[in-house]
């Protein structure tokens, strides 16, 4: 009514920034003051906003932190460092304290740039029906914050909803550089003259490059300096004292740097959703170009490039020490399936998965870059993996057992070995064999006829140092371990945390992600390759234990048991054998559960029992007392085995007793032993029953036509 329209509008130009920077400022400061009420005398003045997450998205950041009930605390703390603090990971009071602060900053903002749509809607409207153009100053008391050089702004003294909406974002982008300690510096000018251009720009309907967005370079202020503002000199000039001091982000924040860029996402796109409703349709794609543009540029230049590598220096860290793939004695001598209780994960791959899953914390915080983010960990996933490997080669180089597992009919008859059905069990599909119990049977008798064809065995061929084959049973555990959570990692890729309130979750908004169901497939792959290699762990483990059963019971080949007195005890390398059968599985124990200790030692009563079967016909002479005595070591052998927890005893005594049934058919006269043939037809082979006739046993009387007689008598 005055025809003031220009004045106005320019008075609200000349105090937008000013007012914006005072809001900021005191809303952070009412803030800062609500954290300091809460806090007891003793406390320091600083906190965050917001506590620690209580749960984790992947529920295993808190077991750095755990103990046994023992008191020893998990080792893995002197190993699985990230690159951040524990308050900078993406649960920590850090993340969630920028992050509630930028949200209640960006709501205020929101209710204000709905004002200034009215407003700027009233001015247009008044202006247009006056018709006037009132030539303002460009500065007014020196501020440069507006630059009206258009008709159209010149009517409304500069003012437009484009300008207030560039001076807000602008102040908030300042905001957040100085939540990241990211020190702006204008590519092209400083920042009033690119809002009064942005601003001043008539509103686009359809999507720009952003070419003519606010573009900025970034140095980062090291937040140990002795002068928290050195660098920021050369960043905006702003038009205040006033302005230049900041806005006192760190009296609520417990620490600043680039690693908030994260939290701070959400809250940008929430805001940038919200403006899109509140602004007319003619000035919505001004939302997209500001504070959003900025963020996700800021992400993609800055960090998640210094997200690769610290964490990519991490992961060598952890895979590259001898130290974290070397077990750890724990006080505890029973298994147990959880990390937080002592399960003994090698520090390597559990540092490994610590750092897998803090990285997918990370991409659930910015899911536009998700596919960036598991790439990522797929590829230090893929490096541990090859680190297993060659820690796995380092131990079985050159054995007798790694060079069988290489072998075709080696592989095909573990396969078939009746074994195999505990991994059926584990693993599922993925070593799902049908065979029948025939098949079973006649693959079990093959692969000891095919390691008893082996002897001679030399020891410098078997792995004798027992901390190998501890690595061995602790890396096929480990393997397993992380292939359950690569698996797990695949399925969080598409589902949302357990516990998310928030049932429109950026993360699962398909405007805002890409479908990643071939990184699940990847990933799901990883997974059975982690698996694969354990196994392959368990069936070195078990050829080596049946190899060291015939390297210790080869002794009996071509010996005279001629023993002129019982012995008490049984035979020195029965004594060794039992032994080492012994220590290893008390010294697996913690590393594996125990139906692998049932698999790796399960295959020693086989081979113990078809080995001392048909060394008899190896052996020049045998009397009373050498078949007690070889009864004798089989009862020690047995009972060394049905020690070990799970071991199928049943079984185990079988296959032993079939070893003293036999031998013990040697004090039969020869009639006698013919009738049991007879009656026994299939109990034994035909060149098992022709040794019993062939060895020398003192005192006792063949008859001339005794092997015709059998084979008479096995051939009906």
């Amino acid at each position: 009514m005055l025809g003031k329209v220009a004045a106005a509008g320019a008075i609200i130009c000349q105090r937008l920034r000013p007012t914006i920077h005072e809001i900021i400022s005191s809303k952070i400061k009412a803030c800062a003051a609500r954290a300091s009420s809460k806090l007891s005398v003793d406390q320091p003045c600083k906190t965050a906003v917001s506590d620690i997450f209580s749960k984790s998205t992947f529920g295993s950041y808190h077991i750095l932190k755990q103990k046994f009930k023992n008191g020893t605390t998990l080792l893995a703390t002197q190993l699985v460092v990230g690159p951040v603090s524990s308050t900078m990971t993406p649960i920590g009071a850090a993340q969630s304290a920028a992050s509630e602060l930028l949200s209640s900053i960006l709501d205020f903002i929101t209710r204000i740039v709905e004002n200034h749509a009215v407003v700027g809607e009233l001015l247009e409207s008044k202006s247009s029906q006056q018709g006037d153009i009132i030539n303002t100053p460009h500065s007014l008391n020196g501020d440069t914050s507006w630059n009206p050089d258009s008709e159209s702004s010149q009517a409304t003294g500069g003012f437009s909803v484009a300008f207030s909406l560039t001076v807000m974002q602008s102040e908030c982008q300042q905001l957040i550089c100085e939540i990241l300690r990211a020190t702006p510096e204008a590519a092209t000018a400083d920042a009033a003259v690119q809002t009064a251009r942005l601003a001043n720009k008539a509103p686009e309907k359809e999507k720009r490059d952003g070419a003519d967005d606010l573009s900025f370079a970034f140095r980062f202020t090291d937040p140990n300096s002795s002068n928290p503002n050195q660098g920021v000199v050369q960043g905006w000039r702003r038009v205040s004292n006033a302005q230049q001091e900041g806005y006192g982000t760190a009296s609520v924040l417990t620490e600043q740097g680039i690693y908030l860029a994260a939290s701070l996402y959400r809250p940008v796109l929430q805001f940038t959703d919200k403006l899109a409703a509140v602004l007319p349709q003619k000035y919505s794609q001004l939302g997209n170009d500001g504070l959003l543009s900025f963020i996700e540029n800021f992400l993609k230049d800055h960090f998640l490039p210094a997200l690769f590598v610290d964490y990519r220096k991490c992961v060598q860290q952890a895979i590259a020490s001898p130290a974290t793939f070397k077990p750890r004695a724990l006080a505890t001598t029973v298994y147990t399936s959880s990390v937080e209780q002592g399960r003994p994960v090698l520090q390597g791959l559990l540092a490994t998965d610590y750092l897998a899953k803090e990285v997918l914390s990370w991409a659930r915080l910015i899911p536009k870059y998700s596919n960036e983010l598991i790439e990522y960990v797929q590829t230090f996933l893929e490096r541990a993996f090859e680190r297993c490997r060659t820690s796995y080669t380092e131990a079985v180089l050159e054995k007798q057992s790694y060079l069988l597992l290489g072998r075709n009919d080696v592989e095909k008859l573990m396969r078939l070995d009746p074994a195999n059905a505990c991994f059926q069990n584990s693993y599922g599909q993925m070593m799902e064999n049908n065979v029948s119990d025939t098949e079973s049977i006649e693959a079990e008798r093959e692969m000891c006829d095919l390691l008893l064809s082996l002897r001679q065995i030399k020891q410098e061929n078997l792995i004798h140092d027992d901390i190998k084959v501890i690595l061995l049973a602790s890396l096929s555990d480990s393997l397993e371990y992380l292939a359950d959570s690569v698996e797990r990692f695949g399925e969080s890729i598409v589902r949302p945390a357990i516990g998310t309130e928030d049932k429109n979750h950026a993360y699962l908004t398909n405007h805002h992600r890409r479908t990643p169901s071939v990184l699940t497939k990847t990933l799901a792959s990883l997974a059975d390759e982690y698996r694969k290699l354990a196994i392959d762990c368990l069936k070195v483990l078990r050829l080596e234990m049946q190899l060291e059963t015939i390297f210790h019971m080869q002794e009996m080949s071509g010996r005279e048991y001629l023993e002129d007195q019982d012995a008490e005890e049984p035979d020195d390398f029965i004594i060794s054998l039992t032994s080492l059968i012994t220590r290893r599985d008390e010294e697996m124990a913690p590393f594996v559960p125990q139906w692998k200790r049932n698999y790796i030692f399960g295959g020693i009563s086989s081979i113990a029992s078809n080995n001392s079967i048909q060394v008899l016909g190896e052996m020049k002479s045998i009397n009373l007392l050498g078949v007690q005595q070889i009864c004798r070591n089989t009862i020690a052998l047995e009972q060394a085995l049905a020690a070990i927890p799970s071991m199928d005893s049943e079984a185990v005594q079988q296959r032993l007793d079939r070893v003293r049934t036999y031998y013990e058919l040697l004090n039969l006269p020869s009639e006698a032993l013919l009738a049991f043939i007879t009656d026994h037809a299939y109990l034994f082979t035909s060149k098992e029953y022709s040794n019993l006739l062939k060895v020398n046993v003192p005192g006792r009387e063949i008859p001339n036509d005794a092997q015709q007689r059998v084979a008479e008598i096995l051939s009906h």
